[in-house]
């Protein structure tokens, strides 16, 4: 019985390799390679107070490609780039200096690298 299924097996095989001699090769554009997303919050200092409408910048420190985005009326952003090291600057304003910055970050395929928060002293806030 093992010998007439391998006998039938071997003949689908070779009707299959007779319509199909090979793989067909794709050789179109690739899609860019994948790659992950960074998240975060942009806050003034003592945290109770959240910043929207500023850009954020993801910058590639080995291709100094620059990926921006706004932050929403929470002050959360998220920025999806491809795979590589990036440092995350804020957009600051007049009267404002940055207190906190994320350090730069390592994004592979597929990550989600969440916290890359900012945190901003507005002059006269609080007063």
């Amino acid at each position: 019985m093992t010998s007439l299924r391998a006998a039938a097996l071997a003949s689908v095989v070779a009707v299959i390799t007779a319509c199909h001699p090979g793989p067909v090769v794709d050789t179109g554009g690739k899609p860019p390679a994948a790659g992950g997303t960074i998240a975060g919050l942009v806050r003034a200092d003592g945290g109770a107070t959240s910043v929207g409408g500023r850009k954020v910048t993801a910058i590639n420190e080995s291709t100094g490609a620059r990926f921006d985005v706004t932050t929403a009326t929470n002050g959360g952003y998220t920025v999806q780039v491809p795979a590589g090291t990036y440092r995350l600057e804020v957009e600051l304003r007049t009267g404002e200096t940055l207190a906190t910055r994320p350090d730069p970050t390592q994004v592979n395929a597929g990550d989600l690298d969440p916290d890359r928060n900012f945190v901003i002293t507005i002059a006269g806030a609080g007063r």
